[in-house]
């Protein structure tokens, strides 16, 4: 089936490697590798709710199939409906914007530039509206309507013989329970072009009447709670009848309309009981309910497809999904930590397949729901779609180039307003491109290298005239920008960066910090790689680069290792800069360099594994420490880093990474898993010519991969 799914890349031969004595030559059962990992949920379990999706939507549910229990997850893994096109605004009478905000002023080598400071982190209204909007809407809350017989309705402690499993081969979600001895069987499945959840039903409660599904149409929030009950009034909710079995809900928020269309099983009726609720109950002849409901920005004629339709189009984008692209199998190991490395590897690809399409950056939380005033954030985009690239999932891959090139005007501005040429991506964003105020995110600067570095593996897959024309606006305003942040220090004679600046290791006074060891890595790899694309295109070498380049300051050693910043010469001394992202390791972890010397970053990576507070870590950490101890010869430290006993990289059974309470979802911990797994099966450039280079040769590991890519 031609798809959004579809790989770009079609392998007329299958990679097999191993580690065992005799090679095996058959590819890969697919099927039985990913069948062996599907969610099976045996009770009610607010920690583990499960989602289906399409990478552009997102519908997650609780044991029912549906979000019929939603207050039992607003504290660990809120039900949310939320979608790439789904944002609101909260009424704005004040005029607030990021381009009228007051810029907090900082020194910076002889002159002042403006920052989206918030001083002292004391919020103000105004603040507190610019980083809340625009944020990602919830778009409607599905669930059942269950009583029992005495007609009470039925809590989460009457369901008994609750068994709820995901099919990954297939995409649907099948929940089994029983109310009042009575069984419920459902079937939920997203279709994969459209964005709309189907869902099929049957139990003897339907034509009882103690069954019924429920719809229920929020207002906006950016709060974590990611929907307003409480205002009713703020919205509006007009329905319209499509003959006897189907009904579009037409949809005005503040400035923001969208459309939601219905269409249900013949004999089930459709009732509003409230402002902004509606119960759709069978009759006494039902045993079966089926609804069909799809969200988009604007009303649409287009037929809605039947559950069955729904479902057989999830079936053949899911086989196919599976059966294209990379994989990775470990059941031949020997090492007893193979099935739930393997099972995080499998469940991470199906997230990030319904959760972080790159149409546009993903949040943190994917479309689970909103955190972070339900914004993305632009540094962490590396970690989100990197791992596309090597698994061969180019399509899903991208689409992250329209996104840079639509900012690319405001990002440009920013730059100007604050003296710098180029363009300045920001941190904490929308689709919009706007900066957030913060006392952290205007600070920090390792967001900017990575348009560079998606443009790198672009260009490594399609190595064309046409990725080149296509990413190079934005690779040299990237590097304009590099170049001219980079500051000349007469004192030493070398350019340096900040202050300010926040380092990704976000620890650190950002009005003193300067030439913290990652960044000062990446502005060298990504300032190297913009020449090397004036080159493809037949342009001269930029002079300003160049001079960056040659006198950009080194990162410091201290102690025979790499020090965090060149203004913490303490950095081993002092326990307050052992907590954190351990980012220095990304230097020749996440990079190949340049510059970094493999000796002296394995000294750093034993004194961080043996110091660091790794319950103050993230989750993406874990994926970090173990590319550089790939990199730096000791696979064994590799494997024990995605395995690493901490809360923080903690994989709960639906395949969520859980950082801590309020954040139990976190992405960038799955993708920067399979960005690991994908180096250290099929290496990286410069390193070890034989297989799977970043796992033990010693037999404990038996290897077996199809489709992935060496990480540049």
């Amino acid at each position: 089936m031609a798809g959004w799914l579809q790989s770009a890349v079609r392998f007329a031969a299958v990679l097999v490697v191993t580690q065992a004595p005799a090679a095996r030559s058959e590819p890969i059962d697919r099927q039985v590798l990913v069948s062996r990992h599907q969610p099976v949920i045996e009770r009610f379990d607010p920690d583990n709710p499960l989602s289906v999706g399409n990478g552009r939507f997102a519908f997650t549910v609780d044991a029912t199939g549906l979000q019929t229990f939603p207050e039992e997850f607003v504290k660990t893994v809120p039900l949310g409906t939320l979608s790439q096109w789904g944002w609101h605004t909260a009424p704005n009478p004040q005029g607030w914007s990021i381009d009228k905000f007051k810029m907090t002023p900082y020194e910076s080598h002889g002159r002042q530039v403006g920052y989206a400071d918030i001083p002292g982190d004391r919020h103000t209204d105004e603040a507190d509206y610019l980083r809340a909007n625009p944020h990602r809407l919830h778009l409607g809350q599905i669930g059942f309507r269950l009583s029992k017989s005495d007609g009470t309705l039925a809590k989460p402690a009457d369901l008994a013989d609750v068994r709820q499993t995901l099919d990954l081969w297939e995409g649907v979600v099948t929940s089994h329970f029983r109310v009042d001895g009575e069984m419920v069987d459902v079937q939920t499945v997203c279709h994969p072009t459209q964005d709309l959840i189907a869902v099929r039903v049957e139990s003897p409660l339907v034509g009882r009447g103690q069954l019924a599904i429920q719809i229920r149409i929020p207002n906006g929030t950016g709060d974590v709670k990611t929907a307003d009950w409480d205002h009713p009034d703020a919205h509006r909710t007009t329905i319209r009848r499509v003959g006897t079995d189907a009904a579009v809900f037409d949809r005005q928020l503040d400035d923001e309309s969208y459309s939601a269309a219905a269409a249900w099983t013949a004999g089930a009726t459709l009732g509003e009981t409230a402002p902004h609720q509606y119960l759709l109950s069978g009759n006494g002849k039902l045993q079966m309910l089926e609804l069909c409901c799809r969200f988009s920005p604007s009303a649409s004629s287009e037929r809605l497809p039947s559950f069955a339709d729904t479902r057989a189009a999830a079936r053949e984008h899911w086989n196919e999904f599976w059966s294209t692209g990379g994989a990775i199998d470990l059941s031949r190991s020997h090492d007893p930590r193979w099935r739930e490395l393997e099972r995080r590897i499998v469940l991470s690809q199906y997230l990030a397949a319904i959760e972080c399409v790159c149409g546009l950056p993903p949040q943190e939380t994917g479309l689970t729901y909103n955190s972070w005033n339900g914004k993305f954030h632009l540094e962490m985009t590396w970690w989100h779609v990197v791992h596309f690239a090597l698994w061969n999932r180019w399509e899903l891959f991208d689409p992250i180039v329209d996104y840079y090139r639509k900012i690319l005007p405001r990002a440009t501005e920013t730059a100007r307003r604050q003296g710098y040429a180029g363009a300045r991506w920001p941190k904490m964003t929308d689709p919009s491109g706007a900066e957030s105020p913060s006392t952290v995110g205007p600070f920090i600067i390792w967001q900017e290298s990575h348009p560079i570095y998606f443009a790198e593996l672009a260009y490594q897959h399609q190595g064309n005239r046409e990725t080149l024309d296509a990413w190079r606006e934005v690779v040299f305003s990237t590097a304009d920008f590099m170049a001219s942040y980079a500051a000349w220090d007469d004192a030493t004679g070398r350019y340096v960066l900040g202050p300010p600046l926040h380092s990704a290791q976000e620890v650190f006074p950002r009005a003193t910090t300067i030439n913290p060891t990652f960044e000062l890595t990446y502005w060298r790899w990504g300032l190297e790689t913009a020449q090397r694309w004036r080159e493809r295109l037949g342009m001269e070498r930029e002079p300003k680069w160049d001079q960056v380049l040659a006198h950009l300051s080194r990162p410091i050693i201290v102690d025979g290792k790499y020090a965090f910043t060149e203004t913490t010469p303490d950095s081993f001394a002092n326990p307050r800069w052992a907590h954190d992202h351990p980012i220095v390791l990304g230097s020749l972890g996440m990079l190949s360099g340049p510059g970094i010397d493999p000796p002296t970053m394995r000294r750093t990576l034993d004194w961080v594994w043996q110091n660091w507070k790794w319950q103050d870590s993230w989750g993406w950490d874990y994926p970090m420490v173990a590319m550089c101890a790939a990199r730096v010869g000791e696979p064994e430290r590799a494997v024990d880093a995605l395995l690493m006993d901490t809360p923080k990289n903690t994989y709960r059974a639906n395949g969520h990474n859980y950082q801590r309470p309020g954040l139990s979802v976190y992405l960038p911990g799955n993708g920067g898993l399979l960005t690991a797994i994908a180096m250290m099966a099929a290496g990286w450039d410069g390193g070890p010519k034989k297989s799977t280079p970043g796992f033990p040769d010693d037999g404990t590991w038996d290897v077996q991969f199809e489709g992935l890519r060496p990480l540049p």
